[in-house]
């Protein structure tokens, strides 16, 4: 028989519990003939013995209501942040809409001037577009971005 495979199996089962009458046998027949199978025996359970001690505690209320709140600060947080940017996305486009109408409506202002004002807002707009494409889909595609941020 093959230590790798079925014996290693049959070790596992029976420090679970889970061997048939016949499998026991053959388990304790391997087991007299070799010693690599009784140190692995001897290795799982030891190993079970050491998990059966971990007991699992319930929190307490407290520490239930700290991490509720917790929760409820960072969504609270987050929907501010949002709202924010948006605000501000708004506020600056309506700004650079009537920072375009008044230079190109002013008669004043020579023609150069106006178009170096429209390169210029026009030029930030598309940096601006060509840079959030490229966060969102570094975001997509990295999958490890989200824990350098942690």
């Amino acid at each position: 028989m093959n230590c790798d495979d079925e014996m290693r199996a049959l070790v596992s089962a029976h420090v679970d519990g889970e061997l048939t009458p016949d499998q026991q046998k053959r388990l304790e027949a391997h087991l007299a003939e070799c010693e690599a199978c009784r140190r692995e025996l001897a290795d799982m359970q030891a190993l079970k013995q050491e998990l059966d001690m971990i007991k699992f505690t319930e929190p307490t209320d407290k520490e239930f209501q700290r991490y509720w709140s917790g929760v409820y600060n960072r969504l609270e947080r987050g929907v501010a942040w949002v709202l924010l940017s948006v605000g501000a996305i708004v506020l600056l486009c309506y700004g650079g809409f009537k920072l375009v109408e008044e230079i190109i409506g002013d008669p004043a202002l020579r023609w150069w001037v106006k178009g170096g004002v429209l390169a210029a807002v026009f030029g930030a707009a598309v940096l601006f577009v060509s840079l959030l494409r490229e966060r969102l889909a570094v975001r997509k595609a990295d999958k490890y971005s989200r824990e350098v941020e942690r």
